[in-house]
């Protein structure tokens, strides 16, 4: 491989890189939105890079023809990912493999919910409130949750994931759903409806909190997939 094509090679990967942060939100089936500005950045270096490579291998600067291991074509790998398989954001699948838990806090406190309609939650939230000494916040009150439908053998979950930088760090947070027919599953939906307490109260082990839903309605997949 010449420097010539190592830099061509660095130009592909910089203008993938700029096409999925500067140029479109597909970047947020992988990071956290906060990760745009280093994402463009190093995309620019990437090109940067690439076209000076490109310009001393044709000069004909001394080493501008050096050997290099063939194993650098794999540096492709991510282009052919990104550009031919686009892989979209973690769904369904991510969430029946993940075997952790949220862990809430069981000394946090939260505030009473507003008065009047329907309050619109984070599952993040809903599993906190659910689970904080101050639980009775949900009682009675109508919340209403967005993620993507999870079919089980007793129901549905109504799920989304959580990260923390990247996808390869996701966790799933559960709400199980009772009350309305499962989505199709991997769909987008808004569920309308009201905590079920537990009986006995807060369980020692964790389990995902339930809602004895009132409605669904799909909607398409949010801007930014994750909490």
């Amino acid at each position: 491989m010449n420097r010539q094509t190592q830099g061509a090679l660095l130009v592909i990967l910089g203008a993938v890189l700029l096409t999925i942060s500067a140029f479109s939100t597909t970047y947020v089936n992988y990071v956290k939105p906060g990760f745009r500005p280093l994402l463009v950045g190093a995309g620019a270096v990437l090109v940067g890079l690439g076209l000076l490579s490109v310009v001393q291998g044709w000069l004909g600067r001394p080493g501008a023809h050096g050997h290099v291991p063939r194993v650098a074509w794999l540096l492709a790998a991510p282009v052919f990912a990104i550009v031919m398989i686009a892989p979209p954001a973690l769904g369904s699948f991510a969430a029946r493999l993940d075997d952790g838990a949220p862990a809430p806090s069981r000394t946090a406190s939260y505030g009473a919910l507003g008065r009047g309609g329907v309050t619109e939650l984070t599952l993040g939230e809903f599993i906190g409130r659910a689970y904080a000494p101050s639980g009775s916040s949900l009682t009675g009150r109508e919340v209403r949750l967005t993620g993507f439908a999870v079919p089980s053998k007793t129901g549905w979950y109504v799920t989304r994931m959580r990260i923390n930088c990247c996808a390869a760090d996701a966790m799933a947070l559960e709400v199980a759903v009772h009350g309305v027919p499962s989505p199709e599953e991997n769909a987008w939906v808004r569920v309308t409806g009201t905590w079920i307490p537990w009986k006995g109260g807060v369980p020692d082990d964790y389990e995902p909190p339930a809602l004895n839903a009132t409605g669904v309605s799909a909607i398409p997949q949010p801007a930014e997939p994750y909490e």
